[in-house]
C-alpha cells in the first residue's frame, strides 16, 4: 500500500486537514513532518468543530496512530493545552506519538519572535509571532532545546541555563525584556516533561516499521508550498520546507517511499500576511470570498487576503512537490459569481508573457495576472455528492484546471463538513 504525502499547493489554509481526515479512515498512520502550532486544521464533524494546531488531522479516527515528526517544532505549553482539550472531547490518544529529535519552542523564541517583527517596522514578514522561526534557528545554530531533553532533568537543566546565558543578555540589550530565571524556566518545563513524556517516541522507526509490514500511511505538512523556505515567495515564507521532498526529512524515511503526492488548492487563492499576489481579487470581490469562504486564521483568527486560482503557481507547486494527483477545495464558494476569472499566464516587468513561475523575486512582485474569464454555475453545490450531479461550469472548471496543470483532480470539496467531499480517484490507490 502505498506512503501518500499530502502537501497545501498555495499559500496555506487549503483544507488539508480535511483532506487528511477524510483519507485517514483508511490509513494506519497520520504522520506531520514540518512546522509548528503558527498554522491549524479545522475540522467539522457534524455539529462538531475541531481546531487542531500541532496534533495530526488523523486523530479524530480511532485507532490510527498519529506521529509527531522531528521535523516539527513544539511548544509544549500549546501540545499540553491541545491534548487536554482532545481527551475532555472525549477523543482517545493512545496512537499519539511525538519524535524526541522534535524540538521544542521556548518562551525565549516567543519574545524574540515578536519583537523582531516589530522592530521591522512596514518591511514586517508577517509571522504568527508563536515563536516558529527563532526556534528553527536556534536548530540551525545546534543550540535548541529537543523533546528528548525533557527525559533528562540533567541535560535539560544544563540546556536552559547555556541558553538563557546568551538569550538572556538579547532580552535584555536588543529587545528590552526582563530576564528570564533559568530556575522558574526549568521547573516550568519539567511541569510539562510529565504530561509529554508518555508519548515520546522513535518515531522514524515506527513509520519505517509500519511502511515495511504494508501499512497505508499518510504524511501531513502545515503551511504551503509557497511558504516553503527555499522555494517559497522569500522572505514571506515559514521556517522549514513543507514541499513533499520536506516529508523525508522531517520523518525520517528515504524518498523511494514516497508512492503519491496529493496537493491540495482551494478553487481560488488565499494567502495571510505581506509579500507579493499576483492575482488577488479587487477589495468587492475580494471581500465576497472572505465572507462566503469564512476566510479567517484557524490560529490567529486573521483576515486572509482573498483572490482568484492561480495556475502559474499551481504549475510550480507541481513542479516543485511531483503532484501525482489535486485535491480541489471550496469550489461551493465560487457558487457566487456569474463569471469566474482564472490567472493562466504572468506579464513581467518586461513585457514578457509568461506561463512559468518567475524565478527572481523582482519579476514575481511586480507581475501582472493573465485571465481567462470561465463561466459561473450559480447555484448551490453544498449538498452534490457525485461528480455527475455537479453543474456543467463547474465540471468545465474542475476540467480546466486539469488540463492546464497536467495532473488530474482526484477530490473535490464543497463545504466545511466531513461528508462534503466528492471523491473522483481513488488516492490511496494512486501508486
Amino acid at each position: 500500500m502505498p506512503c501518500s504525502v499530502v502537501v497545501g499547493a498555495q499559500w496555506g489554509d487549503e483544507g488539508k486537514g480535511k483532506i487528511v481526515d477524510t483519507l485517514a479512515e483508511r490509513a494506519d498512520v497520520v504522520a506531520r513532518y514540518q512546522g509548528g502550532n503558527n498554522a491549524g486544521h479545522t475540522l467539522v464533524l457534524g455539529d462538531d468543530t475541531y481546531k487542531l494546531r500541532l496534533v495530526p488531522s488523523g486523530i479524530l479516527w480511532p485507532g490510527t496512530l498519529c506521529v509527531i515528526g522531528n521535523g516539527c517544532v513544539i511548544d509544549p505549553e500549546v501540545l499540553m493545552e491541545e491534548l487536554d482539550g482532545l481527551e475532555q472531547r472525549g477523543i482517545d490518544l493512545a496512537g499519539f506519538r511525538i519524535s524526541g529529535n522534535a524540538h521544542l519552542i521556548m518562551p525565549w523564541h516567543r519574545i524574540i519572535d515578536a519583537d523582531s517583527e516589530l522592530m521591522l517596522g512596514r518591511l514586517q514578514i508577517g509571522t504568527t509571532r508563536r515563536g516558529i522561526g527563532p526556534a528553527y534557528a536556534d536548530k540551525a545554530s545546534r543550540v535548541g532545546i529537543r523533546v528528548q531533553d525533557l527525559l533528562d532533568e540533567k541535560i535539560l537543566r544544563q540546556k536552559i541555563q547555556t541558553a538563557l546565558s546568551v538569550k538572556n543578555v538579547l532580552l535584555r540589550k536588543i529587545y528590552h525584556q526582563r530576564p528570564i530565571d533559568k530556575d522558574v524556566m526549568t521547573e516550568a518545563t519539567l511541569r510539562y516533561a510529565e504530561r509529554i513524556r508518555p508519548f515520546i517516541a522513535d518515531t522514524s522507526l515506527i513509520v519505517n516499521r509500519a511502511l515495511d509490514d504494508g501499512k497505508v500511511v499518510l504524511c501531513e505538512g502545515a503551511q504551503a508550498t509557497l511558504l516553503d523556505l527555499d522555494h517559497g515567495t522569500y522572505p514571506f515564507v515559514t521556517s522549514s520546507n513543507p514541499i513533499a521532498a520536506g516529508a523525508c526529512v522531517g520523518l525520517g524515511f528515504g524518498p523511494t517511499r514516497i508512492d503519491a503526492v496529493l496537493g491540495v488548492a482551494k478553487a481560488y487563492v488565499t494567502r495571510v500576511g505581506a509579500g507579493g499576489f499576483p492575482s488577488e481579487a479587487d477589495p468587492e470581490r475580494g471581500e465576497r470570498i472572505r465572507d462566503q469562504g469564512a476566510e479567517y486564521g484557524t490560529v490567529t483568527g486573521r483576515e486572509r487576503r482573498c483572490g482568484w486560482l492561480d495556475l502559474v503557481a499551481l504549475r510550480y507547486a507541481t513542479r516543485l512537490n511531483g503532484f501525482t494527483q489535486l485535491a480541489v477545495t471550496k469550489l461551493d464558494v465560487l457558487s457566487i459569481f456569474e463569471s469566474i476569472p482564472v490567472c493562466t499566464h504572468y506579464t513581467l516587468p518586461d513585457g514578457t508573457v509568461t506561463e512559468d513561475f518567475p524565478g527572481h523575486q523582482s519579476d514575481f512582485h511586480h507581475a501582472q495576472p493573465v485571465y481567462s474569464d470561465l463561466p459561473g454555475w450559480n447555484t448551490d453545490i453544498s449538498q452534490v455528492r457525485d461528480a455527475g450531479q455537479l453543474p456543467a461550469a463547474a465540471r468545465d472548471y474542475l476540467d480546466f484546471i486539469e488540463q492546464q496543470v497536467g495532473v488530474p483532480v482526484a477530490i473535490v470539496g464543497i463545504g466545511q463538513r466531513r461528508d462534503q467531499i466528492i471523491t473522483l480517484r481513488d488516492v490511496l490507490a494512486a501508486a
